[in-house]
């Protein structure tokens, strides 16, 4: 999936704890760079996730699908109508 590298960079206020960023800093000169990297992980992370989930979904949908078509409604036997 990925993201426009390419795209125009924006400034955003984010709120951090000085603690944290200053240990971050020990690590990399290019704190906003990091982050980005470490963001573009987690969306993709997260994106693989919810495909993931759905196609759960889907394949729990197509059981209940086919028993129906096969087997009718459970409560079919106790309708009045």
């Amino acid at each position: 999936m990925g993201y426009d590298r390419n795209a125009p960079k924006r400034a955003i206020n984010v709120t951090i704890n000085a603690d944290l960023l200053t240990q971050a800093r020990a690590y990399t000169r290019n704190v906003s760079g990091t982050l980005e990297a470490l963001l573009a992980a987690f969306v993709e992370q997260e994106a693989a996730r919810r495909r993931a989930e759905d196609a759960a979904i889907d394949r729990v949908v197509d059981g209940a699908n086919r028993f129906q078509a096969g087997h009718g409604l459970l409560s079919d036997e106790f309708s009045t109508l």
